[in-house]
């Protein structure tokens, strides 16, 4: 297969810019200043019908919380719930994660989540998120997410950025031997894209965002440093890593 192209998005918006680039998938989100979180109903439903008729299949991150991905109960919980909404309402995969007390993956709390989305779509797709780069061994956790017949892993290598972590996506991608897609993430832009994907992922993982700053002094939440702004998936910045590919 050609390598695929998923561009992460928080709106509509985004979806179509993902159609214009020809992306094969979309991961929909809000906060991804925070990495990422369950975006809204509403948001889901625009986002679907942006992608009808032949544009990007729409997976869904299913996060209930920003910080770490040590969850307990009532969050596995929320988490359950929403992955059975998101494909009840158009989505074709969702995207988790979890880890257990040790800093392992949670494979009990995969389970479920794994459970939750194949018994409401069969052949949803259910991809690991970056949950495994905070784990200590990352081989370990791909044989944990192959045990579990998820459908593919994100990750940037243990690294912050993907391009730091290229030996290790070499690694995963050799012990994947073809039985589960590695997708890499996290930092990947027109300047590096070509390097990572020459580590032999079946899959690029970007947002192509850009800012748009907002006036003001006023801060609104404790994790702002300014008065506002928001982050948007830009055309030209897409094209850009797409035309880096050759594709």
């Amino acid at each position: 297969m050609p390598l695929a192209l998923e561009v992460a998005v928080q709106d509509a918006a985004g979806v179509r810019v993902a159609r214009e680039i020809g992306a094969r998938r979309v991961e929909l989100t809000q906060a991804l200043a925070l990495g990422g979180l369950t975006p809204s109903p509403a948001t889901l439903e625009l986002a679907v019908e942006a992608a009808a008729h032949g544009g990007p299949e729409v997976h869904v991150l299913v996060r209930p919380r920003a910080g770490g991905f040590h969850y307990d109960a009532e969050e596995i919980a929320t988490a359950v719930r929403d992955v059975r909404w998101m494909l009840a309402h158009g989505a074709t995969g969702v995207v988790i994660g979890a880890q257990a007390a040790g800093g392992e993956l949670d494979a009990d709390a995969l389970v479920r989540l794994r459970d939750a989305a194949r018994e409401t779509s069969a052949d949803a797709a259910v991809t690991l998120h970056r949950a495994i780069d905070a784990t200590p061994d990352l081989v370990a956790g791909l044989d944990v997410a192959l045990a579990l017949g998820l459908t593919r892993v994100l990750t940037s290598g243990g690294a912050s950025a993907a391009r730091d972590g290229v030996d290790m996506l070499r690694a995963l991608v050799a012990d994947a031997a073809g039985r589960i897609e590695v997708m890499a993430g996290s930092g990947v832009t027109a300047v590096n894209a070509a390097e990572i994907a020459a580590t032999g992922v079946d899959a690029l993982h970007f947002s192509a965002k850009r800012t748009v700053a907002a006036s003001g002094s006023v801060r609104m939440g404790s994790a702002a440093d300014d008065g506002g702004g928001h982050e948007v998936t830009d055309l030209a910045e897409a094209l850009a890593v797409r035309a880096a590919l050759g594709l």
